[in-house]
């Protein structure tokens, strides 16, 4: 099995209490999902390369770090992964912004893609897939599936949530990519739900049903 990081900081942990709520507003959502997503970049991108580069302070001259963001592509699986993405592009809003539209097939829950749209020369860039939810995997996994094609430097893949099921999944297919949580929760419904979870998150960020 591959790496499962679990970001439980606080600040996350009382954040993703308020979007759990079922009487939580769209409009409140959708923000709080912003916020935990900046929170969760910090960790996410931890161990990222950075460059030495020369620069003058107001007093002398010295040497200090920097992240070449044009390199980090942020990779958010539509529809609901946009929900993310804002969060993350606070943190690094040099980076490169790529699409995959993918959707579950309500009876086969198996992913069906119909967009698909990458920056170029993956090769020297480092990837990061988001989605709220990893619960089947099966979108995950083909979403990285498709990505690997272009052979990108490094692939890590970030959600809100996830289940064994989900982890299992996604690392029986793809070993070799990290998963960045916020909480893993108790299990798979026969609907392919995460248990407690906190609904349909694409319904909840767009107010849609």
């Amino acid at each position: 099995m591959g790496t499962v990081h679990v970001i439980d900081h606080p600040l996350i942990a009382h954040k993703l209490t308020l979007m759990r709520r079922k009487e939580t507003s769209t409009k409140n959502f959708r923000q709080l999902l912003e916020e935990i997503s900046t929170l969760m970049a910090y960790e996410v991108l931890r161990d990222f390369p950075v460059q030495r580069i020369d620069i003058e302070t107001p007093l002398e001259a010295t040497t200090g770090s920097a992240i070449d963001g044009k390199k980090v592509v942020l990779v958010p699986i539509l529809r609901a992964g946009t929900g993310i993405l804002e969060g993350m592009l606070r943190v690094v809003p040099g980076a490169r912004v790529g699409h995959i539209g993918l959707y579950r097939q309500p009876t086969t829950l198996v992913a069906v893609e119909y967009y698909f749209k990458m920056p170029e020369d993956l090769g020297e860039r480092d990837i990061v897939v988001v989605d709220p939810m990893l619960a089947t995997g099966n979108t995950a996994r083909a979403a990285i599936e498709r990505i690997k094609e272009l052979a990108p430097r490094s692939i890590k893949f970030v959600c809100l949530l996830t289940c064994p099921e989900g982890i299992e999944s996604l690392h029986r297919a793809h070993p070799d990519v990290p998963i960045y949580t916020a909480a893993i929760d108790r299990e798979l419904d026969e609907h392919g739900y995460i248990r407690p979870g906190l609904g349909d998150a694409g319904d909840r960020i767009f107010g849609t049903k």
